[in-house]
């Protein structure tokens, strides 16, 4: 416990430091606008943060918010890594898949939320917008992930002769992951922020989103600020959650990428 303090001291103390400055901000909005409808007080949004947890609407909500954010993520990265290694084989599937990637990347996700909204439902919206903001972001990741593997390595295993198979397994596959594992927690983490702002624009019933619009409605905005507090810290946790997977897969890509072991 102590080794991982000393070596992440840095990172707490920052942290640490952010969350102070953000409460003070909140403290000093709070007496300067002096109005609670507009800014709730911290002791009435931490009442209602902790009420949330005795809730059956909020667990319900949370579960449903949780796995529209699963789903929106797993279809942009399956859907990027193939795009993705499709590009790296075919010059001509690149060229021809780049326009589409630049038009994703320039929609406004509150007219496709509206549109969205028209064509499906309240519950599939959100994941659909998520899957097509996460998509561009995603391939592009892969795609410099791929780019990022140096020409000299790529001519060694040519000249050495090592099989096609044992390339991608062995040094690609173990590179490009490191590149973008590192980055999953992160992403993740926007997945779930995009999922959310769709519910709350959608009014989706059974979700976060659901819940804050509901507050919204009537006026409850410490409970309004104590979701929102909630969905932040579910992004944060499962930022935090996912960089244990990427440690796991940094060994993997450590012993994977070993030219003796090809």
């Amino acid at each position: 416990m102590r080794e991982f303090i000393k070596k992440r001291k840095l990172n707490i103390i920052c942290s640490v430091a952010a969350v102070c400055i953000a409460f003070l901000v909140w403290i000093i909005a709070y007496y300067a606008v002096a109005n609670d409808y507009i800014v709730p007080s911290f002791p009435d949004t931490a009442k209602q943060f902790f009420c949330l947890f005795a809730e059956g609407a909020f667990w319900t909500g949370f579960s449903y918010t949780l796995l529209r954010s699963l789903t929106a993520f797993l279809i942009s990265f399956v859907l990027a890594a193939v795009f993705a290694a499709l590009s790296a084989v075919s010059r001509a599937f690149a060229l021809t898949v780049r326009p589409l990637i630049s038009f994703l990347r320039t929609l406004p996700t509150l007219a496709v939320t509206l549109m969205l909204l028209i064509w499906t439902s309240a519950a599939v919206a959100p994941v659909a917008v998520a899957a097509l903001v996460m998509f561009p972001m995603l391939y592009a990741e892969f795609t410099a992930a791929e780019e990022g593997i140096d020409v000299e390595l790529r001519q060694m295993l040519s000249v050495y002769g090592v099989s096609a198979k044992k390339r991608l397994f062995k040094v690609y596959l173990p590179l490009i992951s490191k590149d973008v594992f590192s980055r999953i927690g992160a992403d993740f983490s926007l997945c779930i922020k995009i999922t959310v702002s769709g519910e709350v624009l959608a009014v989706t019933f059974r979700s976060l989103g659901g819940l804050m619009q509901e507050a919204k409605y009537f006026a409850e905005m410490p409970r309004l600020a104590a979701l929102t507090v909630a969905a932040v810290l579910f992004g944060l946790f499962a930022d935090i959650a996912l960089s244990q997977l990427a440690r796991i897969n940094n060994k993997w890509a450590k012993g994977g990428v070993s030219i003796v072991r090809l």
